[in-house]
């Protein structure tokens, strides 16, 4: 899997719109899983979406491979980053009349390709035939979609009915304790090695503080403070 992803990166990065695409949609579920955290903030759910998608792309083509690490580990951070710096400077996001231009393109275009092939275009296709960029065609079409309602029925069972409201709580534990493992992982690989210690220790090993300040020959106060100071350093990376 991380050979493939790695793949796929190299390519992205040599200028493969294909690879791009490819990536963008597999890691689609990150985005998604990113953009949760800040529902309730008073912006579309769609309009994060499309900032995660640039906060992805980013990853995509800053990653180095030579880092020998999962791709997802990298990523979410960067889509995280993304979006807090949205919230922070930007504000609601308003569809520019560039992108409704390029979405309108982009869904005559797809038209034009199902009538001919018989099937639904991919983003590849439809911004080839446009002459657009993958991503411009991406955040177009996300951009102008319509809401979906979270109370729209998917399923009506014997006795009660199922909203979609009802499936996506249902998913959002496991995507929020995975969410934050990633984004945890990758702010302890930045801490010193010291620190990274006296966490793996605490936490992992599960060790008192005591126990941890006889192994790192220092006393107990004195780990308390540090671990006090270091749950404070995450707590902020991690949002």
């Amino acid at each position: 899997m991380k050979e493939e992803n790695y793949r796929l990166i190299k390519l992205a990065q040599s200028g493969d719109k294909s690879a791009l695409e490819e990536l963008t949609l597999k890691n689609s579920g990150l985005i998604w899983a990113s953009v949760r955290k800040f529902s309730g903030r008073g912006v579309d759910i769609d309009d994060l979406f499309q900032i995660g998608a640039i906060g992805l792309i980013k990853a995509i083509n800053k990653f180095d491979t030579s880092f020998n690490v999962e791709f997802s580990t990298y990523a979410v951070p960067m889509i995280l980053g993304e979006i807090r710096r949205f919230l922070r400077d930007d504000g609601i996001i308003k569809v520019s009349r560039n992108l409704k231009e390029i979405a309108a393109s982009a869904k005559n275009a797809a038209e034009k390709i199902y009538l001919k092939e018989g099937r639904e275009a991919t983003v590849f296709e439809i911004a080839q035939e446009i002459n657009c960029s993958v991503s411009d065609v991406t955040l177009s079409l996300e951009a102008t979609q319509p809401t979906e309602s979270i109370y729209r029925s998917i399923h009506d069972g014997e006795n009660s009915q199922i909203l979609l409201i009802d499936k996506i709580n249902s998913d959002t534990d496991k995507e929020e304790n995975l969410l934050t493992s990633m984004a945890l992982r990758q702010a302890i690989d930045t801490l010193p090695s010291r620190e990274r210690q006296i966490l793996l220790l605490r936490y992992y090993k599960e060790k008192t503080q005591s126990e941890v300040a006889k192994i790192m020959g220092v006393s107990q106060v004195q780990i308390s403070r540090i671990e006090k100071k270091l749950l404070g350093i995450l707590r902020k990376k991690i949002g």
